[in-house]
């Protein structure tokens, strides 16, 4: 198998000449030389195991003279666990020929960053006995952290270590709580009768109650009190109690947020950076040692890049103040994106995206794009990919995109249970298979439509998504609509006739018997069927224009379509309605051509016809995004999602045309005959719309002006 690992490797698989400096077997043992020789005379160092990665850091670091290191990491692939340990392992050279090329590959451009500062300043929302219980356990960790606690609610005397304020106590009503790493705002509204800034806690109020209202928290349960009023009177000159403080809004900063209490403050599924939940409870009455020790992580100066670029002019949100498409919008787990309907565009923060990349993988007109890796990045790693492997001698790849965190945790935890069945007696677990192609990815919802339907055009014959328990409820939603949007359209073309192509994968980590059934759908001799119900590998370069990859790979399929070859072929392929690709339907007795739909039109799918009184659709620019259907007054338009598969969907084409209707004093034509008939017959009745007004509306513009001022009969406003 080395030597034919060694001619399937492609010998330029980097923007310059690149060749494996050998393949070993002991490499971080016996044959340790041999990587310190290579790390001496590349600045661009790629091994094929992740197992040793720590020693082999250490043997870097070691070595007199290395190029790599610190300034130039060493890069790894695992070709075991993903690659050799399969029931055909036996055949896996392609396949590992195809990871070790896409490791080769450049790292992406660096892109701008997004930045957080962070000085420690915690605050703890939860009763007080939580509260000294989460500070003692970060008091452990010896880090220097500034905790504030927001009671939540009377601790009743329970779990409480301590009456001494060694930290500060804030009480009221959390009222909104908002930010991110460094920048916190909690807006705390005040109203309990008891003042924490003048109480000295002496208990003479607990001791005075007679309903025991008062915790140890020194806060009033004004569910119990009764209005006695002792516990004002056993004050005295502290004066800290007062039923009749009004209540007092106040906004504070802080760096961090933990909070203690059963239901978070943040409802969505992805926490802002620097907010963590962990509800203690009388089961788990203690702060978890990893909680502390990501309370502490979180301090000091930190950057992550700025996954999206967002292009305005091409966005499909908003138009005159009406909404279109709010796919981005409605998919966000973060609540990072949010509408501004009148500057007609969507607003992003960088600093609570989370970078899982669902709403470009859902945005029809690519105005919101993955910007690290771009789609040209991760386009070129598909085709890698698959090519290699093809080239290699593989046949009928599966690709097999997964997330670089529970998803790799999931394929390697499936290559060793392989690994062990294979040992013991009577195998259960196959492994993955030989022909199976995975690729990470920083989420899994990070590639949608347009990168699948190019990994199939690249010659990949099944492509799956594998999701596990990290993703948010809509971005499983948002991939299956995508998904099947792309099955229809291929299975419309007439490829891969009966078979699913494209599919969601839903397993963990542990669910080995999950990940073990995709094997079970690509065995080689089953997935191989005619060379014709497959199109031929594409050449083109991947982009990072979400429509001209799409165009890209629609032209490639419908270049090679078992469906054009059938007698009649079909008009049109109908596709579900998450489809950014379809036409529209004009309702031509409600139609007014009016026009207003062409304003609002963001792809140019609409336009008019110039000297006649036209309404013109280009099909190929169509994003369904809804706008047209959103604007129109008299509701005249219907989205069609589809793919017209003849060559009038990149020509315009006329939806409607009517009459023009002539000024009857000048004879120019102004409007439609449909459009001034339906004007004039809805002010008919109209007071200020009779007699020599009525006749105006049948005028243009410029002789409206010359009749009304040409009048001898009309009232002009210098009349005296």
């Amino acid at each position: 198998m080395d030597a034919a690992l060694g001619q399937s490797l492609p010998s330029a698989s980097r923007s310059k000449p690149n060749t494996p400096a050998g393949i070993f077997k002991t490499l971080c043992r016996a044959e340790a030389p041999a990587f310190q020789q290579a790390i001496k005379a590349s600045d661009d160092v790629l091994v094929a195991c992740t197992q040793e990665r720590a020693l082999f850091g250490e043997l870097a670091a070691q070595t007199e003279g290395a190029k790599a290191g610190v300034a130039a990491p060493i890069r790894f692939v695992n070709i075991r666990e993903s690659g050799g340990w399969s029931k055909d392992g036996a055949a896996a050279t392609p396949k590992i020929a195809a990871l070790i090329a896409q490791a080769m590959l450049p790292d992406p451009e660096p892109v701008a960053q997004v930045k957080y500062q962070s000085a420690g300043e915690l605050l703890i929302i939860g009763s007080l006995g939580d509260a000294q219980a989460a500070i003692a356990a970060l008091a452990a960790s010896g880090e220097e952290l500034q905790p504030a606690v927001l009671l939540a609610a009377s601790a009743g005397g329970a779990g409480v270590k301590s009456k001494e304020r060694d930290v500060p106590v804030l009480s009221g009503k959390l009222v909104r709580l908002k930010g991110y790493l460094g920048a916190f705002e909690a807006e705390i509204e005040t109203g309990n009768p008891i003042d924490l800034d003048l109480c000295t806690r002496c208990n003479a109020c607990v001791a005075a109650c007679p309903e025991a209202a008062i915790g140890a928290d020194f806060q009033i349960d004004m569910g119990k009190c009764k209005s006695h009023r002792a516990c004002v009177v056993a004050c005295g000159d502290a004066m800290a109690i007062d039923f009749d403080r009004a209540p007092q809004s106040s906004t504070q900063r802080f760096d961090m947020v933990l909070d203690l209490r059963a239901e978070p403050a943040f409802a969505q599924h992805a926490k802002p950076l620097g907010y963590l939940h962990v509800p203690l409870s009388p089961i788990q009455p203690l702060l978890p040692a990893d909680a502390a020790m990501q309370l502490v992580s979180w301090i000091g100066e930190f950057q992550k890049p700025k996954f999206f670029n967002y292009t305005q002019k091409i966005c499909a949100h908003s138009r005159n103040d009406k909404a279109g498409c709010t796919a981005c919008i409605d998919v966000c787990s973060a609540k990072a994106i949010r509408s501004e309907l009148k500057h007609q565009r969507i607003a992003v923060d960088p600093n609570l995206c989370v970078g899982c990349g669902a709403c470009t993988t859902v945005c029809p007109t690519g105005a919101i794009a993955y910007q690290y890796p771009s789609a040209a990045d991760t386009g070129t790693r598909i085709k890698t990919l698959v090519q290699t492997y093809t080239a290699a001698g593989g046949q009928a790849p599966h690709l097999l995109l997964h997330s670089q965190q529970a998803g790799e945790t999931a394929l390697r935890q499936w290559g060793e249970a392989a690994m062990r069945s294979r040992r013991a007696t009577g195998q259960t677990v196959a492994g993955p298979a030989s022909n199976l192609l995975p690729l990470g990815l920083w989420h899994t919802a990070s590639v949608g439509l347009e990168l699948w339907l190019s990994a199939f055009a690249y010659g990949a014959r099944r492509v799956t998504v594998l999701t596990t328990q990290e993703e948010a409820p809509q971005y499983l939603q948002g991939l299956s609509e995508q998904l099947q949007v792309a099955q229809e359209l291929v299975r419309g073309l007439g490829y891969a006739a009966g078979e699913t192509v494209f599919s969601l994968a839903q397993s963990d980590a542990m669910n080995i018997a999950a990940l073990d059934a995709i094997n079970t759908k690509t065995e080689l001799g089953k997935s191989l069927k005619n060379a014709s119900e497959y199109p031929p590998a594409a050449t083109f370069a991947p982009t990072s224009s979400k429509r001209g990859q799409l165009d890209r790979v629609i032209e490639h399929l419908l270049a090679h379509a078992p469906a054009l070859r059938q007698a009649p072929p079909p008009l049109a392929i109908p596709l579900p309605r998450a489809s950014p690709l379809g036409a529209i339907a004009v309702n031509k007795d409600r139609c007014t051509m009016c026009l207003s739909c062409i304003n609002a039109c963001p792809a140019s799918a609409l336009s008019d016809g110039q000297a006649l009184p036209q309404l013109n659709f280009t099909e190929k620019n169509c994003v369904q995004c809804g706008l047209c259907e959103q604007t129109c007054p008299e509701s005249a338009i219907t989205l069609v999602p589809q793919l017209n598969l003849s060559a009038e969907r990149k020509l315009p084409r006329v939806l409607n045309e009517m009459q023009p209707y002539r000024c009857i004093r000048c004879q120019k034509p102004f409007g439609t005959l449909k459009a001034i008939e339906a004007m004039i017959g809805k002010l008919a009745s109209h007071s200020m719309f009779q007699g020599s007004a009525a006749e105006r509306l049948k005028m243009c513009m410029d002789c409206r002006v010359i009749d009304l001022y040409s009048a001898e009969n009309e009232a002009k406003i210098t009349d005296r």
